[in-house]
């Protein structure tokens, strides 16, 4: 039974708190969060969790082999570094840092002390994105054109951080996890409709080493919630809807491609192809649950999580240079 910390009992912490509890090989232990209020419903679930307002209490006891941190991103840099200084194993929320060097400067140190630094990156354990993997890397699905993703809801909007750091990092992290690359430039503009200082809309760009392009929204002000994303490819199109119950995935036996080498407009042909729509079965799941179990597994086992330390510099990364693209209107910015 390894026993966990939790930093931040807010809108995500809570599920932390739940799934950990739920897990036969864990046990909640102690929650800090910075309001008073939250351990009422801490001692209403279980009198023994021990709360406090000052997670470094809880760091000078060193009574919790792992601790997740749930709070805010710009929090995230020095709350990690304290408590893997502390030598504890972390699961962090993403982005791991807001800063390429703080995010290097976490995961160096989290391979200094041997414990694993692992970033929620919780799309790439969505049993519905491992099952595109599948289908993408089948010979039969072609050439990848392009990958292009929607996430947008209205509301729950962050003081700390814009909408592209709140939103983005997600799809960055799916298409690097789909196409095992990472971007090599990007180019983005937002809008800041609600607030002067933080964009509330992004349009995203991202070119990738072997032509790939990449292309993502995100907002914080659209009327209806989208998770959507598509896949498209010479042989084959893949549709993704997360917040579809039923049909998560949509394949589409379609494709246009060139049918052969051409030297002029006379010889050009496309071929197109026509097919069956197919929604394979996509088991019912919870992602968070299914990470949650993964990072204790690598505790266990001492092996290295899938979204580690360098994974999250990656996406920390590409979202810089994302952010600053946006401050250029649009520059190409290499990554």
């Amino acid at each position: 039974m390894l026993r966990i910390g939790l930093i931040g009992c807010g809108h995500w912490g809570k599920n932390y708190f739940r799934v950990f509890n739920e897990l036969s090989n864990s046990q909640i232990v102690w929650v800090s969060d910075a309001r008073p209020e939250v351990a009422q419903g801490i001692n209403k679930y279980r009198s023994t969790i021990e709360f406090s307002t000052d997670f470094e209490t809880f760091l000078k006891k060193n009574f919790a082999d792992a601790i997740v941190v749930s709070t805010p991103a710009s929090t995230h840099y020095e709350i990690a570094k304290k408590c893997l200084l502390n030598g504890v194993h972390i699961l962090i929320e993403k982005p791991l840092a807001l800063k390429v060097e703080e995010a290097i400067e976490l995961a160096e140190l989290a391979e200094k002390k041997k414990k694993n630094l692992m970033v929620g990156h919780t799309f790439l354990f969505n049993l519905g994105i491992r099952k595109i993997k599948e289908y993408i890397g089948n010979p039969d699905f072609g050439k990848i054109y392009y990958i292009h993703s929607n996430r947008t809801h209205i509301g729950l909007i962050r003081d700390d951080v814009n909408a592209v750091w709140d939103l983005a990092p997600h799809d960055v992290a799916i298409f690097s996890y789909l196409l095992d690359a990472n971007p090599i430039k990007v180019s983005a503009v937002g809008g800041t409709f609600l607030k002067d200082s933080k964009e509330d809309v992004g349009f995203i760009n991202l070119i990738y080493p072997n032509g790939v392009i990449g292309n993502i929204h995100v907002s914080w002000i659209n009327s209806n919630k989208v998770r959507e994303m598509a896949v498209i490819g010479s042989k084959k199109r893949i549709l993704f809807d997360d917040l579809n119950n039923l049909e998560k995935i949509r394949i589409f036996e379609k494709g246009v491609s060139v049918e052969r080498p051409y030297d002029g407009f006379g010889e050009f042909q496309l071929l197109l192809r026509d097919g069956d729509i197919i929604s394979p079965k996509v088991e019912p799941h919870e992602p968070l649950k299914i990470q949650c179990a993964h990072f204790l597994e690598c505790i266990e086992k001492n092996q290295i999580p899938l979204t580690n330390g360098r994974h999250a510099v990656n996406n920390v990364r590409v979202m810089v240079a994302i952010q600053k693209s946006m401050e250029r209107e649009g520059e190409p910015v290499n990554v």
